[in-house]
């Protein structure tokens, strides 16, 4: 091999190793990655039952159902509506008509069963998410998110 070859050998097995490593990274963060959906982007994208992702949107009105330490409930993004079960005990602030992001896997039946719930922290506060996502649907009230 003349020594242009090797010098060519070399930075191709450089670039080899380097394309791999980035796959193995890849691959390792895409089972971690955890996404945030609206109600409305869930009912579009048809996400698909198991699948480990973040729902935000107001509690609807009237949805709030307890039997025991299970939950039922609905998250709206004031388009759409997704029906959610929690067993466990959920934040103190939780409650109607207030911003809320879940934590869980979509099942076989469209309902979102919920291994984490996080409510607002303050009277006026509304998850980033939540927000954008009512002003893209044009039902954002700017009272709602002002102190």
């Amino acid at each position: 091999m003349t020594r242009k070859q090797r010098r060519l050998a070399f930075a191709l097995a450089g670039l080899a190793s380097l394309g791999a490593a980035t796959a193995l990274v890849l691959v390792a963060a895409g089972d971690s990655l955890v996404y945030f959906y609206t109600p409305s982007e869930v009912v579009a994208k048809h996400v698909g039952p198991g699948r480990l992702l973040r729902i935000g949107g107001l509690v609807e009105q009237g949805s709030v159902v307890k039997d025991g330490t299970t939950v039922r409930f609905a998250i709206t993004d004031l388009t759409e509506r997704l029906a959610v079960s929690y067993t466990g005990i959920l934040p103190d602030l939780f409650r109607e008509g207030q911003g809320v992001v879940a934590e869980g896997r979509m099942e076989a039946d469209g309902r979102f069963a919920a291994s984490e719930v996080l409510a607002k922290h303050d009277e006026h506060y509304m998850p980033k998410e939540v927000v954008e996502a009512l002003k893209k649907s044009g039902r954002w009230q700017e009272q709602e998110g002002k102190k």
